[in-house]
């Protein structure tokens, strides 16, 4: 492992090009490896043993590819498996928090709102997360069954993505949330419509920008930074099907020809 290694990215689905991005805009002589599990999508209905299995695979994959860092651009697998990845691989390891402690410190009424899904919603280390600032804010969870899947085809805007999210971001609004914090990686595709539907006075947030920050403080510990040139971006899904190219693609800004992920790794 050295610094010219590449550094792998994973999510549930193509959430997690949302972290990408950041990373690529905070350290942009990184060679980049991404991994979408598309074909398991959503992680939020599956169990803890299922995400931890899929969260494996792909960590042996990247392991396979030398890189000298993952991430884990996904809140749900964060939830479920991160602790025992951490066991696992010895290599530097950042994982996902939704941005409930810089929310605590901005907000004006007391009140943030947390758009999660299910499982992160229940997971152990987001309770722990709830009990850190509960006696500073009023944390009220939402969970956003069906958004997931919605950005997975590649649908970020029209009437039945406006009438999910009014259900989800509404209540909290009438709540007095004024910080609604993005708890899944997918999500902060949908900002700009959560923004229209919960007002201007209303602050959306999410943990890609700090995710990013968190890897390069990390890189820099150990000594990893690459320097020496621009860095590259490949990416790899569970899925055959040439649609996801094109979703990546729209979300990705740039074409995107994503490889299959090797089955002999597929749990």
């Amino acid at each position: 492992m050295h610094s010219e290694c590449p550094v792998g990215v994973f999510d549930s689905g193509v959430g997690g090009l949302s972290v990408l991005r950041e990373i690529r805009l905070s350290l942009p002589h990184e060679d980049l490896i991404y991994v979408a599990d598309s074909a398991h999508a959503p992680y939020g209905d599956k169990s803890k043993e299922f995400i931890l299995d899929r969260s494996t695979a792909i960590a042996e994959f990247f392991l396979s590819r030398n890189v000298k860092a993952i991430v884990v651009a996904c809140n749900t697998a964060t939830a479920a498996a991160v602790k025992e990845l951490r066991g696992k691989y010895h290599l530097p390891m950042v994982a996902m928090e939704p941005a409930v402690k810089p929310a605590s410190e901005q907000t004006q009424t007391g009140v943030i709102g947390v758009l999660a899904t299910s499982r992160t919603i229940h997971s152990n280390n987001f309770q722990i997360l709830f009990s850190r600032f509960a006696d500073k804010v009023k944390i009220i969870p939402q969970a956003c069954p069906g958004l997931v899947e919605l950005v997975e085809q590649g649908y970020l805007s029209g009437p039945e993505i406006r009438k999910l999210l009014r259900q989800y971001v509404l209540p909290l609004v009438e709540q007095s949330a004024d910080i609604l914090v993005l708890g899944c990686t997918h999500y902060p595709f949908l900002a700009p419509v959560i923004q229209d539907i919960a007002g201007v006075h209303v602050k959306v947030i999410d943990s890609g920008p700090a995710i990013a920050r968190h890897l390069n403080h990390l890189l820099a510990k150990h000594e990893l930074l690459s320097v020496k040139r621009q860095g590259s971006v490949k990416f790899y899904s569970s899925l055959e099907s040439g649609a996801v190219n094109d979703v990546m693609s729209g979300l990705w800004g740039n074409p995107v020809i994503a490889a299959k992920m090797p089955e002999v790794l597929l749990l």
